[in-house]
């Protein structure tokens, strides 16, 4: 089940329904994509409708932020759990150990493939990485694009995730669809916070829908304008969708 918040198609299940739907994709080896939304992903797609078509367009939308879990009870009185990126990645890796399904990872620095690389030897000893791949940060040749979809389809990934950041990541993924086989899943900020390069907000700040705070207190000079902006101009999309729903 489907229900959309402002400009994005949310996928209404739990958590563990979240897990057994991308495990099949990646078993299958179907060229899939998930995005894994918070408040961010909502502004970028109501601002931007290509990208909301890109958002749309995924197999899976998570409700990654609370205040997107909280949204869903406000205009449909509807009780989702949030499935955040932060949990769906440790819950993935731990069954794709089980399961014997290879996984790639696309996209950070050098420093957190590094630090992935030995986070799993310690926490999914027999996991399976058939790949650890930094690009560069700026925009790809066609032959460098050709390159990496030939070098994920020969390591067999069955799950590939995509750390390069939203929007970036979700429109890489849109434009791989149909190209790599494999489920892809845009993890963004989760993969440094499970590495230990980052910290994750403690757990009553992630209850009360202020996870974004820790992060601003964390790096203020970046993300104050930005979080000034996004989230206040959500706050004002869902109550102007309540008042005309």
């Amino acid at each position: 089940m489907k229900k959309r918040l402002i400009s994005i198609e949310l996928t209404c299940i739990p958590f563990l329904e979240f897990l057994k739907e991308i495990v099949k994709l990646a078993e299958k080896g179907f060229s899939s994509y998930v995005c894994v939304a918070n408040v961010h992903m909502v502004v970028e797609a109501y601002r931007d409708k290509a990208f909301s078509r890109i958002v749309n367009n995924a197999d899976l939308v998570t409700p990654d932020g609370m205040p997107l879990a909280k949204g869903l009870k406000f205009i449909y009185g509807i009780d989702q759990e949030r499935v955040a990126g932060m949990d769906l990645l440790p819950a993935l890796l731990k069954i794709a150990e089980e399961s014997k399904i290879k996984v790639l990872f696309y996209g950070g620095t050098d420093l957190i493939l590094e630090q992935t690389k030995s986070y799993c030897e310690v926490n999914h000893p027999d996991l399976n990485i058939v790949g650890l791949i930094s690009p560069p940060f700026r925009e790809l040749s066609l032959w460098e694009e050709q390159n990496y979809t030939e070098l994920i389809n020969s390591s067999e990934a069955g799950l590939v995730f995509v750390a390069l950041g939203c929007p970036k990541q979700e429109k890489w993924m849109a434009n791989m669809k149909g190209k790599i086989d494999a489920c892809m899943i845009g993890i963004g900020g989760a993969l440094p916070v499970m590495v230990g390069l980052q910290k994750r907000a403690p757990s009553w700040m992630q209850k009360a829908s202020i996870e974004w705070l820790f992060r601003l207190m964390q790096e203020p000079k970046r993300l104050f304008k930005r979080y000034a902006y996004t989230n206040s101009l959500f706050l004002y999309l869902m109550l102007k969708e309540k008042l005309y729903k």
